[in-house]
C-alpha cells in the first residue's frame, strides 16, 4: 500500500507530457547525471574500491513537476551505481524514487504531503535540503502547511520523518525514512517603522526517538562508569528566536537556539557518549554605502548538534545546519584548508571589508579576518586575507592577493598525529576580454607550508567562447613534499606530484555537457558550508544537466 502513491506519481508524470495534459497544465523538470572513470594512482592515494574493482560509477537524478489548478505534483528518480557519494570509501548501488510530493494551494494556505525541503530562519534549528555534489539529502517525508497571513506575516508547521541514508555499518535506508519523528512550527513577521524595518521570527522543533534507539542508548549508558551515567529521554525540544533589524545603511541580524538535554556523541570520538543540553548564538552587523561595505560576525556553539538520532555519525541525519564563520574561498589552494563547525564548542569571529577609494575608482579592495577557538580559548583556525582588483581597461582586469592561515589538522581532519598547519599563499588572476564573445583568464597560487603534504603551486588557463564553449587546463604541483609519520599522508609518494586538471564544457540552450580529466589531492571538500574528508581522485568525469 505504501508504494501506490509514488508509483501513481510516475505514471501520472508520464501522462502529463501528452499534448492533452500540456494544454491543461504546466509540465517542467530537469535531469542531471555524473559519470566517473577511475585510473588508479597509488602515488596520491587514489586506490579505494572503485579503482580496484568497479572502475567506474554513475549518479543520475530525473526531476519532474506538473502544475494544474493549484496542484503541484513532483517526482524525482535517483540512481546510484557504484557511487562514492554516500560513502567516499565504498561503492553504493541502488535506485528508486528519491523524492515525491503533492502540493495544493488554497487561497493563502499551501499544504504539502510527501517529501519537502524547508528551513526555519537561517536553518540553525531546522533545515531540510539537498546537496548532490556530496550526496546529502535531508528531505523530510510527512505533512507541511504554510499560511501566508498577509504580505508581512507567515506561519508554517510540519510533521514527518527525515529521509534515510547509507550508514557506516552498511545499513541502507536511502530510499526510505529514519524511524524518528520530527515536528516543527515557525512564524515570521515584518514590522515597518518608516524607512526602518524589523523581521522577527520564532521557531520550535521536537524530535521523538523510536523505542529501539532509546533502548540501545539506555543499555550503552548503563554500561558506563557510574560517574558518567546520565538520564536520557525519548523527546528533545528546541526553541529559537531570530531577527533582522534594518536601519538605513546598517543591518543587524541575530539568532539564538536552545536545545534540551539529550544523549550526544563527541565529534572527535564517537565512542564518547555524554548527556548535555545545547545552545548556539549567532550575530552579524553590517554597514554599506557606495564604495564601502563592512560586515562583522560572531558565533558561539556550546554542545549544540541536532540529528535524527545520537547514533547518526558524520554527515548522516543532520536536522540543524551550522555554517562556518569563515570566508568561502574559491581558488583551489586557498580553499584547501576549510574548517568544520565544532559542535562540542567554539567561538568564531569574522570581519570583512570591501571598499573602492574615491580617487582610485578602478581599484577594489577586500580585507577579511577570521578566527575560531574552543570555549577554553585554544586556537583552532585563523585566516588573514587581502585582495586587490584593478580594472586596467575595458579589455583587461587583474586581481592580486595574499592569504595566511592557521589550521588545526588534528581537529578538523580527525588526524591526531598531524601538526597544526601554517600556510602562506599569494595569488593572482588576470582576465583579457578578446571580444564580446571570447575571453581568456589566467590564475595562479603558491602555497608555502612545511606541514601536511608540504608546499603547492597551482596554475590554470581558461578560455571561454560565449554562449557555448568553455575550456581550461591546469596543474597543481606538490613542489616541496612533506609526509608526516603516522598520518594518512605517509602513504602518499614523496616525489614531486602533478595534479592535472583538463576541463571542457558545451552549453546549448538549457543543456550543458562537461568533460574533465582530473587528479585531486585528498583533503576536506566543502560545498554550501557542509564539509567532509574525501580521498584523492584520479580519472575522468562526465556530466550532463538539462532543464525542460
Amino acid at each position: 500500500m505504501k508504494f501506490r502513491l509514488p508509483v501513481f506519481l510516475l505514471i501520472a508524470a508520464s501522462a502529463f507530457v501528452s499534448k492533452e495534459a500540456a494544454a491543461q497544465g504546466e509540465f517542467s523538470g530537469n535531469f542531471q547525471s555524473n559519470t566517473q572513470f577511475y585510473l588508479r594512482d597509488d602515488r596520491i592515494g587514489a586506490n579505494t574500491t572503485q579503482y580496484l574493482r568497479e572502475k567506474s560509477s554513475a549518479d543520475a537524478w530525473l526531476y519532474m513537476n506538473y502544475k494544474i489548478k493549484g496542484f503541484s505534483l513532483i517526482a524525482r528518480y535517483d540512481v546510484f551505481n557504484n557511487s562514492p557519494l554516500l560513502n567516499p570509501q565504498a561503492a553504493y548501488t541502488n535506485s528508486g524514487l528519491g523524492f515525491w510530493s503533492v502540493k495544493k494551494q488554497i487561497d493563502k494556505l499551501t499544504i504539502t504531503g510527501g517529501y519537502f525541503y524547508d528551513q526555519f530562519g537561517s536553518g540553525t534549528i531546522f533545515r531540510a535540503f539537498e546537496d548532490r555534489l556530496i550526496g546529502i539529502d535531508y528531505a523530510v517525508r510527512g505533512a507541511h502547511v504554510h499560511l501566508q497571513i498577509n504580505d508581512k506575516w507567515f506561519l508554517k508547521a510540519f510533521t514527518g520523518q527525515q529521509k534515510g541514508y547509507l550508514d557506516l555499518d552498511g545499513t541502507d535506508t536511502r530510499f526510505n525514512v529514519s524511524p524518528q519523528v520530527v515536528k516543527g512550527i515557525n512564524s515570521e513577521r515584518r514590522f515597518e517603522f518608516g524607512k526602518y524595518s524589523l523581521d522577527l521570527g520564532i521557531s520550535g522543533v521536537n524530535r521523538t526517538l523510536d523505542s529501539r534507539t532509546v533502548n540501545s542508548l539506555v543499555n550503552e549508558i548503563n554500561a558506563l562508569p557510574l560517574e558518567k551515567r546520565f538520564s536520557t529521554y525519548s523527546n528533545t525540544y528546541l526553541g529559537g528566536v531570530y531577527y533582522t533589524l534594518n536601519l538605513g545603511r546598517f543591518a543587524w541580524m541575530s539568532e539564538f537556539v536552545y536545545k534540551t538535554k539529550e544523549a550526544l556523541r563527541d565529534q572527535l570520538d564517537q565512542s564518547d557518549l555524554y548527556g548535555s543540553d545545547g545552545k548556539v548564538f549567532m550575530s552579524s552587523l553590517s554597514y554599506s554605502q557606495k564604495g564601502l561595505g563592512i560586515n562583522v560576525q560572531y558565533k558561539r556553539v556550546d554542545n549544540y548538534q541536532f540529528r535524527n538520532s545520537p547514533n547518526s555519525q558524520q554527515l548522516n541525519g543532520l536536522i540543524a545546519y551550522l555554517p562556518t564563520n569563515t570566508r568561502q574561498n574559491v581558488y583551489r589552494l586557498l580553499a584547501r584548508y576549510t574548517p568544520v563547525v565544532q559542535n562540542r564548542g567554539e567561538n568564531a569571529y569574522q570581519a570583512d571589508i570591501q571598499f573602492t577609494p574615491k580617487k582610485w575608482k578602478k581599484w577594489n579592495f577586500n580585507l577579511n579576518y577570521s578566527y575560531i577557538e574552543t570555549l577554553q580559548k585554544s586556537k583552532l583556525y585563523e585566516e588573514y586575507y587581502i585582495e586587490a582588483n584593478y580594472k586596467i581597461s575595458k579589455k583587461w582586469k587583474a586581481a592580486l592577493g595574499f592569504q595566511s592561515i592557521f589550521y588545526s589538522q588534528a581537529i578538523y581532519q580527525l588526524n591526531p598525529n598531524a601538526p597544526d598547519v601554517k600556510a602562506y599563499t599569494p595569488f593572482t588572476e588576470v582576465t583579457y576580454k578578446i571580444n564580446t564573445r571570447q575571453s581568456i583568464r589566467f590564475e595562479a597560487q603558491y602555497m608555502s607550508t612545511k606541514m601536511d603534504l608540504g608546499s603547492f603551486v597551482n596554475a590554470l588557463v581558461e578560455f571561454n567562447v560565449a554562449p557555448h564553449w568553455s575550456f581550461s587546463i591546469g596543474d597543481m604541483v606538490n613542489t616541496d613534499p612533506v609526509r608526516t609519520p603516522e598520518t594518512p599522508q605517509q602513504a602518499i609518494s614523496k616525489e614531486q606530484i602533478h595534479y592535472y586538471n583538463v576541463f571542457a564544457s558545451y552549453t546549448h540552450k538549457t543543456t550543458r555537457f562537461t568533460a574533465n580529466y582530473l587528479k585531486q589531492v585528498q583533503g576536506v571538500n566543502c560545498t554550501g558550508g557542509i564539509c567532509r574528508v574525501e580521498p584523492a581522485f584520479s580519472g575522468f568525469r562526465l556530466g550532463l544537466t538539462t532543464n525542460f
